[in-house]
């Protein structure tokens, strides 16, 4: 059984069947509970809000309020009592704090404990406040001698037995509040724990502790239990809310420790076994199987042969904090004089593992400039790292590859090249790049008109070698026939094996020496209107310039003298029908 929150709820889990049994939800969070049997049947649960529940596998079966708020419940079998240790004073004014007892065979409570809490603080308020005296906790040597044992918050120890109904003996100069008691199986021994983080085990004998040991955390302790390994070995499981340790009770050695990533609330042992549960602040509950602690339980019994399988591989022995050095590197770092005579350095085929810090520190006593050099490095291989992560993309398609790479090249200021965006993941436009009808001819007419500063490289296999020069070119020509080259202008010397396309400038020879220009060499002009007037560009057999002119600038005619004809052009009807018969 296990208990949660939000919303406060128990969970009955099925051991045989390794799964949920059912769940059910309380009206207020659990303190603590247990179990009344051998079963998940009678359950008693202790909650925040001073109410004592009574469940059974039908639900809640009772429920009855207690006048203060509990800390830690206690039953004794033997007499069917259910012990609630309490906060605060007793209200018949007798200064001591109370254990509360219910009877379960009779239904009512019974006279409670007086248990010394400590006197009351002015400044506490309330009973139940942070300064309150309180009985923390509670432990019955069940199965032998009965002994009810509470511990306060005043690090005190009160001894009860059920027989007298009285208090029997104290024990108490703790450090700290007393916040987990433990008997062990014989009754004889008496571990406890304090809210400093001290851990104490007591003979019953004697009043002076036989063990002392700090769980090392500053941390209360919530968990103490007494263990026996199968070679009947003693052991002490102590826990706090960050670690869990097991002692070895004779001696005191630290045997193992076990530091889960969650805080933890609750352990339990299942007895007789390895497998430890716990009740964390996690989603779900933690288990952890020790098998020199003891066999796995019956109902998980398949841990026996993983354990079984782990220990017949050959364990192989790493070396995470080392480093392998040949011998040439030990001498060079000068290390050769260790070898032999410390653990840091250990023989591995043609080498030696180096300690991690040993390695660190004698490279930087070798370069003292070893940091610097590998800050430069590492700072080099960030900038190369973005400066990788600015390349664009590519895409290979089978036709019209330039104009794919022109596509992608304008996203390389984006963070990430997308090769699907634009007409290169359209559909309506994939046969553009598959089908070699829609290849885009660089040597044609209409691409030298869109396209007049582009370099055109002559297809493979064919004689000519044309190539489309800048418009930025110095080279300069005219159209007309009596241009001529100039006597300091030498012209380009041609391999044999070159075949140049000559194009002529004029289509009508006129006589005289016809200037052709090889169509490399020819240079391309802008296409837009000349400004200045000086610099003309004729192209063709002939040149035809319009000039305005404005309207107002034109003078009037002069007038017309009388008696003389008309010359302005107009003629009559009659004088013109035959003229040029």
């Amino acid at each position: 059984m296990s208990s949660g929150t939000y919303k406060p709820q128990f969970h009955v889990h099925s051991t045989a069947e390794l799964s949920l049994s059912f769940a059910r939800h309380t009206k207020s969070e659990n303190t603590t509970f247990m179990l009344l049997g051998t079963d998940y049947t009678k359950s008693v649960h202790l909650q925040t809000d001073r109410s004592l529940e009574f469940h059974t596998p039908m639900g809640c079966h009772y429920e009855v309020r207690l006048p203060r708020f509990g800390r830690d419940l206690a039953y004794l079998r033997q007499s069917t009592e259910v012990l609630v240790p309490a906060v605060g004073l007793s209200s018949d004014g007798s200064g001591f704090g109370e254990v509360f007892r219910l009877d379960l065979e009779r239904g009512q409570f019974l006279r409670p404990w007086q248990v010394d809490v400590g006197e009351d603080d002015a400044d506490a308020g309330l009973q139940g406040g942070i300064h309150a005296g309180a009985v923390n906790v509670a432990a019955v040597a069940e199965r032998t001698h009965g002994l009810c044992a509470f511990g306060t918050t005043i690090g005190s120890v009160e001894f009860f037995d059920p027989r007298s109904k009285g208090r029997v003996a104290v024990l108490g100069g703790q450090d700290g509040e007393v916040t987990a008691l433990d008997y062990s199986d014989d009754g004889l021994s008496l571990a406890l724990g304090t809210s400093t983080g001290q851990i104490r085990v007591f003979d019953l004998r004697n009043p002076r502790p036989l063990l002392k040991r700090d769980q090392g955390m500053g941390l209360p302790i919530k968990k103490l239990i007494h263990m026996k390994t199968p070679t009947e070995e003693r052991k002490l499981l102590s826990a706090d809310k960050r670690i869990i340790k097991i002692w070895d009770e004779r001696s005191g050695d630290l045997w193992t420790s076990i530091e889960p990533m969650v805080d933890l609330n609750d352990v339990v042992h299942v007895p007789d076994t390895g497998m430890l549960l716990t009740a964390n602040e996690g989603k779900h509950m933690h288990s952890f199987f020790i098998p020199n602690l003891g066999l796995a339980p019956k109902w998980c019994s398949f841990l026996d042969n993983l354990v079984h399988e782990m220990e017949n591989e050959t364990q192989t022995e790493t070396y995470d904090n080392y480093k392998f050095l040949t011998l040439p590197e030990l001498r060079e770092l000068s290390l050769d004089h260790l070898i032999g005579k410390t653990n840091l350095l250990r023989p591995y085929m043609h080498g030696y593992f180096a300690h991690a810090k040993l390695y660190d520190q004698a490279r930087l006593i070798a370069n003292p400039y070893i940091w610097e050099e590998e800050r430069a490095k590492r700072v080099k291989e960030k900038l190369e790292k973005e400066r990788g992560s600015r390349i664009r993309g590519t895409k290979k398609v089978k036709v019209n590859q330039k104009l794919a790479d022109k596509v992608l090249q304008r996203q390389e200021n984006r963070g990430k090249v997308d090769t699907e965006a634009g007409i290169l993941g359209d559909s309506r436009f994939a046969r553009l790049f598959e089908d070699e009808e829609f290849k885009v001819d660089e040597l044609s007419r209409e691409f030298k008109s869109l396209n007049p500063s582009t370099v055109v490289a002559g297809k493979t296999g064919q004689p000519q070698d044309v190539a489309m020069v800048d418009a930025d070119s110095t080279d300069d020509f005219s159209g007309s026939e009596s241009d001529e080259e100039s006597e300091d202008e030498k012209p380009k010397k041609k391999s044999k094996d070159e075949v140049v396309m000559q194009v002529s400038l004029s289509t009508a020879p006129r006589g005289g020496k016809i200037r052709d220009l090889a169509f490399g060499d020819r240079a391309q002009k802008d296409t837009r209107a000349v400004r200045n007037a000086g610099a003309k560009e004729i192209v063709g057999e002939q040149s035809v310039t319009f000039v305005p002119e404005s309207r107002k600038k034109k003078q009037e005619p002069p007038p017309r003298p009388e008696g003389k004809r008309r010359d302005d052009g107009r003629r009559s009807a009659s004088s013109n029908v035959f003229r040029k018969l």
